[in-house]
Parts: C-alpha cells; sequence; structure tokens
C-alpha cells in the first residue's frame, strides 16, 4: 500500500489538492500497479511562518517569480 506525503508551503485550494491526489494516484497506479483504493495520500499545509530555509523564514523572503513549467516525461525527455 503506497504511503505519499506531501508538503506545502503555503496553501492550495480545495480543487488543487483534489487533482493533486487524483495524478498521484493514477502515477502509483500506472508506475506501481497498485489499485487505486490502496493509494493513501497525505497533503499538509505549511504555514510560511513555520518554514524556513537559507536562514530565513518563508514570510520573509521576497516573491520570487515562477520558473517555467516544464515536466519530464515517463522516458525522462521534456
Amino acid at each position: 500500500m503506497p504511503f505519499v506525503d506531501i508538503r506545502l508551503a503555503g496553501s492550495a485550494t480545495r480543487e488543487q489538492k483534489a487533482a493533486i491526489v487524483a495524478d498521484v494516484t493514477r502515477s502509483m497506479v500506472e508506475h506501481l500497479g497498485k489499485p487505486a483504493s490502496a493509494v493513501q495520500v497525505n497533503i499538509t499545509e505549511l504555514s510560511l511562518e513555520n518554514y524556513g530555509t537559507g536562514g530565513f523564514l518563508i514570510a520573509d523572503r521576497p516573491p520570487a517569480s515562477p520558473p517555467p513549467q516544464e515536466v519530464a516525461s515517463a522516458n525522462g525527455t521534456r
């Protein structure tokens, strides 16, 4: 039974979380051959005031411009 823990710095909408759960479940079914009913996904949202990196709270860092979204295919190509 796959257990997948996802931690997000910040928050996501209910619809975004539902889509993440669906995508992760589909991936476990496809790549591990597990039944969807066996896949457990836990999403934890971290307050930006409770998470830090590089010695600073995420809440205190200026917003970064998002990088272009590029996802590798299953065979590693882009």
